[in-house]
């Protein structure tokens, strides 16, 4: 006579299969590969001008990569600055780079190739935007730099973007009021200290070692910008992206001013293309926030990566795979 079994009996014998099935999956995640890959291969980084904040920043992380992604060969190429980076990631000459927001919001408005396809992995830290000048220099504000040689950055810099809307906004024209010089923070510094221009803007992480090494050995002055801020927020897109600031007197400790130096400052981002691996794409952002504290040692602006914040890329939609990697993430 068969025997039958009961609902009871039915059930504690599904329960028992569906257990014995779970722990043979978990053996099976433990003995077998069953995980993405490990990203391997090559990854081109664009940074910045020697001696500038993306530069050091970009030596620093392939260090970090070096340990967290050993089969993936980091190159560091340096630039102008960020339109030249964004240029480079967008058309292929690279796959990651550093650029600040306004500057991204720009190549998206002059719809300039591969903007479309520019995604965000992470926001880092804030560029302060630095009008230098020598200790003694008659320039205060802005608007004294009427008839000087000013440094305005290069052509494919950030700073250039910036420098010339902050003249237009202290009613200067560019090319005819003042006598622009197109270099970077690489040569600005030598080019003050042996008075071949008279004032050069900058835009950069908390302190900037150039500016600082400049300080340690000859007399310089930040001129406040804090005045231009409003007038520079009417403009809109790109400029929207830019929020008041100050410049504590701590910052350049040897600088001869005498109180906190109003400013304004501009997010930076990191930034790939959709085109990018989403499991490179998320190895190398989950690096960039594991390493906030051993970067930031050496470059204090990178000390400001935060996990709660570096999601917000915008105008940048995040890439996939950085997206991925903030879903895991305990905050």
């Amino acid at each position: 006579m068969p025997v039958v079994l009961s609902r009871i009996s039915r059930r504690r014998a599904l329960l028992g299969a569906v257990a014995l099935l779970a722990v043979a999956g978990a053996l099976l995640w433990w003995l077998l590969p069953l995980g993405r890959p490990e990203p391997e291969g090559r990854l081109t980084f664009s940074t910045g001008v020697r001696s500038g904040v993306y530069q050091k920043y970009g030596q620093l992380l392939r260090a970090e990569l070096g340990r967290d992604l050993p089969k993936v060969d980091v190159k560091l190429v340096n630039s102008e600055g960020s339109q030249q980076n964004l240029q480079r990631v967008a058309t292929g000459e690279a796959d990651f780079t550093l650029a600040t927001a306004d500057a991204v919001a720009k190549y998206q408005l002059d719809r300039k190739p591969g903007a479309d396809l520019l995604r965000g992995c992470a926001r880092l830290y804030d560029d302060y935007v630095q009008l230098v000048v020598p200790a003694d220099s008659p320039v205060r504000s802005a608007a004294d730099l009427r008839g000087k040689r000013v440094a305005i950055g290069q052509p494919g810099s950030g700073v250039r973007l910036l420098s010339e809307r902050l003249l237009a906004a202290a009613q200067l024209d560019p090319v005819l009021d003042i006598k622009p010089v197109s270099i970077g923070i690489d040569t600005m510094p030598a080019e003050l200290e042996a008075k071949r221009i008279d004032a050069f803007f900058w835009s950069g992480g908390l302190p900037t070692t150039a500016v600082k090494e400049l300080s340690e050995r000859f007399q310089i002055r930040l001129v406040p910008l804090g005045d231009l801020v409003r007038e520079l927020q009417r403009a809109g897109s790109p400029s929207r992206y830019y929020r008041a600031a100050v410049i504590q007197l701590d910052a350049y400790k040897l600088a001869r001013n005498t109180s906190a130096v109003a400013t304004l400052a501009v997010p930076n981002l990191l930034v790939t293309t959709e085109r990018t691996d989403p499991a490179l794409t998320e190895a190398l952002t989950r690096t960039v926030i594991d390493s906030r504290d051993r970067i930031g040692g050496e470059v204090h602006a990178a000390q400001l990566v935060d996990l709660r914040t570096a999601i917000f890329t915008s105008p940048l939609d995040l890439h996939e795979g950085a997206a991925h990697y903030y879903r895991s993430a305990k905050p």
